[in-house]
């Protein structure tokens, strides 16, 4: 179909229009701008990584967080921050010198860390297991979450160096885990981010066919990135924000900056070969793309937003470090891409390959593929249909939990330590609670606790001012039940902490606002696109398929994790459940990529709705102008995420999967298959407006009016069918 095209100089341009043309017009300044800015924020760049924190998961305001208060203030720090190092010797036991000397050095490594507030030694019936072949020696937390995690990297280091022979000297504690799950981790992204970069930079290619076109994207994401990391830095300054915050801004940086050059791209080479002027050029693409752009960004900013929900400062800073990324790449997308694409002009096809050009404006082949779908839309809907389906009945039995030190390779010191203990004291042991009560009240705390199902031991209580302190070792490592029996049976006052009853109150937190999350996410998308699109069905379907995908998505997630269908091929060993914070986490990360395809799929059918007044042929061209772009973006995403599932702990490989996945079965069956098939069978319906709804929508038109070919129809918005 060909299109008879205005130059933008004859006709007004919209608001995007008339930004990317002052942007084209005035790229030194907007060169300079974004310059300085980026340099300014990556200067502190590099201190972010230092200075982002590695702890603080729990729920804010839970009884375990209170009680851990409570007993940092009253007995030395011993709450569940405090470093815990596990002596321990097969040939050699407590009463040993060679085992006394162990335990001194380290004791003195704790002593010397200044986060530390006291040292405590083994205590035979306490902390000396009955055969004396393992013992602790605890370090109270003298600082808060995020020094502690450093101050456990700085103790395990030396601990590696103050060990006996025969004896060996693990570090575990909350701290400890979260040191080395954050080393591990980072060490993961870094192998992951050397795999991908290069396959990144390959499907670029392929998709733009033109080192120059193909380096836009990463010029976006990096300039993304490094500002990301200057500001989270500042944020810093002000409150606690999680190692996680730099990690997700990374992926998303990568992922809008390729979403949304590709898009601005493709409709700028469009304009060219037109026949417009580069500034021309760059007028017209931002007055269509440019809105498809923005109400993306809108839409991944909106979904996103809804992790602040939860009361846990990691979820609601990384969404922070991510909403950073998104925003300072659509911004960049908005006026420095403008700018970049008028100094390229036809240049933008230099270092041209053998398919250059290879991602136009328009496919033929997604034409051949939309006029199938649309001669056979029951067909193609119903198969697609069926593999979501299929993919989603697992989701019915799907578990989740906190993860433990199991998530860390075989021989990290955590992880080594908690076996150790489960060794020496039981398989509760890692799992210990703590129970501060009233002075007043401990005998029948312990009265009650020791008579009480699930418990293998109630240590005796110590004494500080009005408050005594309990240490309760469970019977299995899920102590889950038991919490929430202490809760209901402990005397008035008696509060129930431990990393294990953090991890528990997390969990029952992540749980209950579930529900929430998806719900407000949910409407908050469908506003987006009623907004955007002014059709309540295609808006309504479009959420109620992202939905669908959803749940194939942790489907596949419950096959893969949580019954171990990927352990050999993807090296790991199910804990039995899939992580509590996936459910929300990722279904906003997903729901959010998903609504960026969403978003260009159907602001290119309304376009084409616009122009001709055919819902039929605008499906069939939408699908033309969009699919390979989507394919494309897509492409990239899997290629990005299925790294990370390749390397590393659990934790990063199920979000490498959960992801990958997301993103595969949005653009491959949703996106191009679905949501079209969706869209035929309802026909004009899909586009109709209620005269109610038509009241209040703001009119935004997706087309300025500009003289059309002979024989099409403008459509004005209306209360009627399309």
């Amino acid at each position: 179909m060909n299109e008879r095209h205005t130059p933008t100089s004859r006709r007004a341009l919209g608001l995007f229009g008339r930004l990317g043309r002052w942007s084209a017009h005035h790229r030194r300044a907007v060169f300079v701008a974004w310059a300085v800015l980026i340099l300014a924020l990556g200067a502190f760049a590099p201190r972010a990584e230092h200075a982002l924190s590695g702890g603080g998961w729990q729920a804010d305001g839970s009884e375990s967080v209170a009680a851990r208060s409570l007993i940092d203030r009253h007995f030395g720090g011993e709450g569940s921050y405090a470093l815990a190092v596990v002596v321990s010797s097969r040939a050699h036991a407590a009463g040993d010198p060679v085992f006394r000397h162990a335990v001194a050095a380290a004791a003195r490594v704790l002593r010397d860390e200044p986060a530390v507030a006291a040292v405590t030694l083994p205590q035979p019936g306490r902390s000396v297991s009955r055969d004396g072949h393992v013992a602790v020696v605890r370090g109270g937390a003298g600082a808060g979450t995020a020094e502690m995690v450093r101050a456990a990297s700085r103790v395990e280091r030396r601990l590696a160096v103050a060990g006996s022979p025969g004896v060996q000297l693990a570090l575990t504690g909350s701290p400890a885990l979260w040191s080395q799950f954050n080393d591990e981790n980072k060490t993961a992204m870094l192998r992951s981010e050397v795999m991908s970069w290069p396959l990144t930079m390959v499907v670029l290619l392929i998709a733009f066919g033109s080192l120059a076109a193909a380096g836009i994207p990463l010029l976006l994401a990096i300039s993304g990135l490094v500002a990301t990391a200057g500001a989270l830095w500042l944020g810093t300054r002000v409150t606690g924000i999680t190692i996680w915050a730099m990690n997700f801004a990374l992926m998303f940086a990568l992922a809008v900056g390729i979403d949304y050059a590709l898009f601005v791209v493709v409709r700028f080479r469009s304009a060219l070969r037109s026949g417009l002027q580069p500034i021309d050029a760059v007028g017209e693409t931002m007055d269509t793309a440019g809105k498809a752009v923005v109400v993306s960004g809108l839409a991944v900013l909106a979904s996103l937003s809804a992790v602040i929900l939860v009361p846990s400062q990691p979820f609601r800073t990384s969404v922070f470090g991510i909403l950073l990324a998104v925003g300072l790449v659509l911004a960049m997308s908005l006026t420095l891409l403008p700018a970049v694409l008028a100094t390229l002009g036809s240049r933008i096809d230099r270092f041209a390959l053998p398919w250059a050009g290879a991602v136009q404006h328009r496919s033929e082949r997604f034409a051949r593929w939309g006029r199938l779908v649309a001669r056979r839309p029951v067909l193609v809907g119903a198969l697609a249909a069926g593999v979501l389906v299929a993919l989603a009945l697992p989701v019915l039995h799907l578990h989740t939990a906190m993860p433990n030190a199991g998530v860390l390779t075989r021989h990290a010191s955590a992880r080594v330590a908690s076996e150790r203990l489960q060794q020496g004291f039981g398989p509760g042991a890692p799992a210990e609670l703590q129970v501060v009560a009233p002075r007043a009240a401990a005998g029948r705390v312990q009265h009650a606790l020791e008579r009480g199902p699930g418990v293998a031991a109630v240590l005796p209580p110590q004494q500080a001012g009005r408050f005594a302190l309990l240490r309760v070792q469970p019977s299995s490592d899920d102590p889950g039940a038991l919490i929430e029996r202490m809760r209901q049976q402990l005397p008035a006052g008696a509060l129930t902490g431990g990393a294990a009853a953090e991890a528990h109150d997390l969990e029952r937190v992540l749980r209950g606002r579930t529900p929430l999350v998806f719900a407000l996410v949910s409407a908050i998308g469908f506003l987006l696109l009623l907004t955007i699109v002014r059709a309540p069905l295609a808006a309504a379907f479009a959420v109620l398929l992202n939905l669908l995908a959803t749940a194939a998505t942790f489907g596949v997630a419950t096959l893969i994790f949580q019954d171990g269908g990927g352990e050999g091929l993807l090296g790991f060993h199910s804990q039995g459940f899939v992580d509590a914070w996936a459910p929300v986490f990722f279904f906003c990360l997903s729901f959010a990529l998903a609504m960026d395809y969403t978003v260009f799929l159907l602001i290119s059918v309304r376009e084409e709705l616009e122009r001709t007044g055919d819902a039929r042929a605008a499906l069939v061209e939408g699908l033309a102008r969009s699919g390979r772009v989507i394919n494309a973006a897509g492409a990239v995403m899997v290629v990005v995420f299925f790294t990370f599932a390749m390397s590393g702990p659990l934790p990063p490989k199920e979000m490498g999967v959960i992801l990958g996945v997301a993103v595969l079965l949005d653009t491959v069956l949703v996106r191009l298959a679905l949501l079209p098939a969706v869209l035929r069978l309802l026909g004009d319906r899909a586009w109709w407006v209620p005269t109610f709804v038509e009241r209040w929508l703001p009119h935004l038109r997706l087309r300025d009016a500009q003289p059309e070919p002979a024989g099409s129809v403008a459509v004005e918005h209306g209360g009627a069918p399309c």
